[in-house]
């Protein structure tokens, strides 16, 4: 836009001067109380002096890198890899638990039948094969038996 313009003997008596752009500003720097800016002149080439205050371009504040994953998103994603450990851990608590009490109650009716069987061999088997020995009152005198 605005383009300097090359320097051109003007035809006519006098010598003209084209002006120079100047660029855009920078935003003026906020100026501490007791701290007064150096005061700088410059001059131009047709021999005039500019004097002013020197002014130092702001800096902008050094930008945070983001990270690419935000910290709440990655936090949900936590919560929902521990909650799906947490529902397979308890649904494998609960599936052992279940196993547990029917390998407890098999054990118990085992033993039942077991025990029960042994006590009702015992309580129904006869005298077979048994000696029945019926004890008297005996005197024994002088090493002979009186029965």
């Amino acid at each position: 836009m605005n383009q300097p313009v090359p320097y051109q003997p003007a035809e006519t008596a006098g010598t003209v001067h084209y002006p120079t752009p100047i660029p855009d500003p920078a935003p003026v720097a906020t100026v501490q109380p007791g701290h007064i800016p150096t005061v700088q002149s410059i001059v131009l080439p047709d021999g005039r002096v500019v004097t002013g205050y020197a002014i130092e371009p702001t800096k902008p504040e050094p930008v945070t890198a983001k990270p690419l994953v935000s910290r709440t998103a990655v936090n949900i994603a936590l919560g929902g890899v521990g909650f799906a450990a947490v529902c397979g851990g308890l649904l494998m608590l609960t599936t052992f638990i279940a196993a547990l009490t029917a390998l407890i109650t098999q054990l118990i009716t085992l033993a039942a039948v077991i025990f029960g069987g042994f006590i009702a061999v015992q309580l129904f088997s006869g005298s077979r094969g048994a000696t029945t020995v019926n004890i008297r009152k005996a005197v024994i005198k002088r090493n002979h038996f009186h029965g």
